[in-house]
């Protein structure tokens, strides 16, 4: 199903709800203003496999967008509205994107980008436009509101974070299908969670990033309402909730953490009763997180693990969870493989390298095949990897430790900074922590803690000996920091994902890399 559809079954139901403002883009809306988007694109010459970049904050003409893509065979480059310049001109031009959309919000950088991406031939600007771009609205309105001729299935080529160096471009081929016919992501969703005609999602995090724009899209396909938060507020979700009768939703842990820190009375005042499905990814959540949002919440929270590349999939449903604390989930798709750092395959139990085995390698980095090959297993080349590091049990459920990349090694020894960081947020006077290496002349590397008080306590010598102290209680010693520093805010994405490599570089003294 797409648009096109439910514009026919029931136009003026919302396709979509901006909870900030109170907008809606109605089913009819979005499928007219989809189809001459559509139209525009192939009027400047776009062709199946040819790409498109969107660049703008959460914003209603963001689906808009989304669909002229899709339903015309082209790849969509979402791109993360924080980026400077340069790094935004950077994912124009390394995904060959021919038209840039972005939005009055993001204006003074976006203002940079015709004189950076000389390649990209068409720029287009929502809310109004700047120097440099044509007026979105006024650009639409000269093409009829019909379907192209032929709707071959478009994509997303979406780019990694970037937390760990420069992102990647995710590539994976484009559906031999129509629009007109649903797509796997879709099926997984009404068969997961049963998402539905009568779903209302609740989208908290920013719609670049690819699980919420994935869903989003797919509660659309499916006739549902996806209501969408101009940023994430504790408070302001769970109003949302209760607002607008929230059936599903998606989390990060740390907006789990952000609204378990809220007071009693607050966090406890709002009507949740319409609220039956709360999935959760994009990092490992603590475990005393968890159980504190079950408690609360109730059997509902459902948990995956996946990345951006789909090389693999793991479910876990509340039941399952409570059984197997800490547990992500069993593999439903690609098999999981545990490896060594050369590739040998361990025993169940023992922690390494998590591969996923799927028939043959179902993305490639774009123009990059020695990011390609480094993802695959050495032997296997079906065998894929996101960089994470973990176990299976006895019964094939998978415990995830941390990224490989993110390990301190002191003294020999392994140490994995998420066990650390999971003991530390639940401690009540911590908002947010991160555990890194930093340099130590004796044992290599040493424990460093970086923790965001809560709201009114002061980060000083009583907290750092109080939080160590807390540490040791709960872990063993040789894992727990040597030293704590204090910051406001730690840097972290909308996503819930650390910037841990700014952190790094500045205990490392790497002044000159950057985070592109």
């Amino acid at each position: 199903m797409y648009p096109g559809h439910w514009a026919n079954v029931f136009p003026e139901k919302a396709a979509a709800v901006d909870t900030g403002s109170g907008a809606v883009r109605t089913y009819g809306e979005l499928n007219d203003r989809s189809n001459q988007v559509a139209q525009l694109l192939w009027d400047k010459g776009l062709r199946r496999g040819d790409h498109v970049s969107i660049f703008m904050e959460n914003n209603l003409a963001y689906f808009d967008v989304i669909w002229a893509a899709l339903r015309s065979g082209l790849y969509l480059t979402s791109i993360n509205r924080y980026l400077t310049g340069e790094e935004a001109a950077y994912i124009v031009d390394n995904s060959e994107s021919s038209v840039l959309i972005a939005s009055r919000a993001v204006a003074e950088v976006a203002s940079e980008l015709p004189s950076t991406t000389p390649n990209c031939g068409t720029y287009l600007m929502v809310d109004g436009a700047v120097d440099g771009f044509e007026d979105f609205e006024e650009a639409i309105a000269a093409y009829r509101a019909e379907p192209l001729a032929e709707e071959p299935a478009g994509g997303f080529m979406l780019y990694s974070s970037g937390t760990t160096g420069r992102p990647k471009g995710i590539l994976r081929p484009l559906p031999e299908t129509s629009i007109g016919e649903p797509a796997e992501t879709v099926g997984l969703l009404n068969a997961l969670w049963g998402v539905d005609s009568e779903t209302v999602y609740l989208s908290p995090a920013p719609l670049y990033h690819a699980a919420p724009m994935g869903f989003c899209q797919a509660v659309q396909a499916l006739g549902g309402t996806a209501a969408i938060m101009p940023r994430f507020d504790p408070v302001q979700a769970l109003q949302a909730i209760e607002d607008y009768k929230i059936t599903h939703s998606q989390w990060v842990p740390t907006m789990f953490t952000r609204m378990l820190k809220l007071p009693e009375a607050e966090r406890t005042g709002f009507d949740l009763s319409s609220h039956k499905v709360a999935i959760h990814a994009a990092a490992p959540c603590p475990i005393e997180v968890k159980r504190q949002m079950f408690d609360w919440w109730g059997p509902i929270i459902y948990e995956y693990y996946a990345g951006t590349e789909l090389n693999g999939f793991t479910y876990c449903t509340p039941d399952e969870w409570l059984a197997h604390p800490g547990t992500v989930g069993r593999a439903i798709l690609g098999e999981i493989h545990v490896c060594d750092e050369n590739g040998l395959e361990l025993p169940t139990g023992e922690s390494g390298i998590i591969y996923f085995e799927l028939p043959a390698m179902p993305f490639e980095y774009l123009k990059d095949a020695e990011k390609t090959r480094e993802a695959q297993h050495p032997e296997h080349g079906n065998w894929s990897k996101l960089g994470d590091v973990g176990h299976v049990d006895d019964e094939g459920y998978l415990y995830l430790t941390d990224r490989a990349t993110f390990m301190i090694i002191s003294g020999g020894v392994n140490i994995y900074p998420q066990e650390i960081e999971d003991a530390l947020v639940v401690h009540p006077k911590v908002m947010d922590a991160a555990v890194i290496g930093v340099p130590n002349p004796e044992m290599g590397e040493e424990v460093k803690a970086i923790v965001q008080p809560v709201e009114g306590v002061a980060g000083d010598a009583a907290l750092e000996t109080e939080l160590i102290a807390y540490a040791r209680e709960h872990l063993a010693h040789y894992k727990c920091p040597k030293s704590i520093d204090f910051r406001s805010e730690l840097p972290r994405l909308p996503t819930g994902k650390l910037y841990k490599r700014l952190l790094k570089d500045e205990y490392w003294g790497r002044t000159g890399s950057r985070i592109v």
